[in-house]
């Protein structure tokens, strides 16, 4: 095993060339293109909380945890979910709870990290302690060992973490930068389990501190799902060759077909959101923006959500959602004696990102 070396010690006119600056630049109009479309959303925790599940599903397929959109909605309002879709609700879980931490404190630190981690496989083990640890390939032959001695973890992390937050110490473009992270910390790999997921939360919430963006919707593993055999080669490919450049052009890539993506879902979400807004203000009285709050929110929603989000009485909430259910805007689903109401329009959005 090669000593992992400080991420400042890169010679910065790597990251200059024609190639990798022309990325860069389309990288970043689009990503700022979605910053300013998140913004027009109205209620943008909307987007936190659909975007967010989306990715958690993605991010969690890539770990060979799969599970279906609707098993993954049904999570959500039904108590008896399956196993995939409780890991894929703890991503989200876990999303969330680092974005309150970095929008709290302004940083992405060690600590931070740390409770992501724990949110995600829901324990406190920390950083790793024990040697024993390998990266494997698909036929179970070991490609990689991280460093081994907890020592040198919590010193490898302790760079990573000023490499994270203080600009000074390496003055590339965050986008650049964020690529070097990634790969920085997979390589250190400091936990027992989660390093994948929890490395896929960083990097959006790295733009995030760097106000790339306002809120974390960024998510790269839809593109890594597309390219995952790609992606482990290039991560590799820095391990044996150095080829730094290859990999930051991989990630400046993931960054640009992302926020694209991203854009158009966006959009589907908006004109979903306004067409549900204007039909059920011109059809019931009880129209209200709490409810197509409630309802674009929550994939498949339910009698409580509504009655607490609304204020109102179990008796009413039912009484809105059965009639919403009877002109089309939601399908009524039974689960043994609960019930439970799908966003038909905004099932067909999420149902439909690839």
């Amino acid at each position: 095993m090669t000593a992992l070396a400080p991420l400042e010690s890169l010679d910065l006119r790597r990251f200059e060339t024609a190639t990798i600056l022309k990325k860069l630049a389309s990288s970043s109009r689009k990503l700022a293109e979605l910053k300013g479309i998140a913004a027009s959303i109205p209620n943008q925790g909307i987007l936190i909380s659909t975007l967010g599940l989306q990715e958690a599903k993605d991010s969690s397929e890539i770990e060979n945890i799969v599970t279906t959109h609707d098993e993954l909605f049904k999570a959500g309002v039904v108590s008896e979910e399956n196993l995939a879709a409780k890991e894929v609700s703890r991503y989200r879980q876990a999303l969330l709870l680092g974005f309150e931490r970095v929008r709290q404190t302004g940083l992405l630190t060690i600590n931070h990290i740390i409770d992501i981690q724990g949110q995600l496989e829901h324990n406190t083990a920390g950083f790793r302690k024990l040697p024993g640890t390998t990266l494997k390939n698909a036929v179970g032959t070991t490609v990689y060992t991280p460093p081994q001695d907890p020592t040198e973890i919590m010193a490898l992390m302790g760079e990573l973490e000023l490499f994270i937050n203080d600009d000074q110490r390496f003055t590339a473009d965050p986008l650049i930068k964020m690529a070097l992270i990634h790969h920085q910390f997979e390589s250190i790999h400091p936990f027992y389990d989660g390093n994948g997921r929890t490395g896929r939360i960083v990097n959006v919430l790295y733009l995030v501190k760097e106000g790339l963006l306002d809120l974390p919707v960024l998510y790269l593993s839809s593109h890594i799902v597309r390219t995952k055999s790609d992606y482990y080669r290039l991560l590799q490919g820095v391990r044996e060759q150095d080829s730094w450049e290859e990999w930051v052009l991989y990630m400046l890539e993931a960054v640009e077909q992302t926020a694209g993506h991203t854009i158009t879902t966006i959009h589907a979400i908006k004109n979903a959101l306004l067409d549900t807004k204007h039909r059920i203000r011109a059809s019931f009285k009880f129209y209200s923006q709490d409810l197509i709050n409630n309802l674009f929110t929550y994939p498949y929603t339910k009698v409580e959500f509504v009655q607490r989000d609304l204020k109102v009485t179990r008796l009413t909430a039912t009484r809105y959602l059965d009639a919403l259910t009877e002109e089309g805007f939601v399908q009524k689903q039974k689960v043994g004696r609960s019930c439970y109401y799908v966003n038909l329009a905004l099932q067909k959005i999420l149902t439909a990102i690839k």
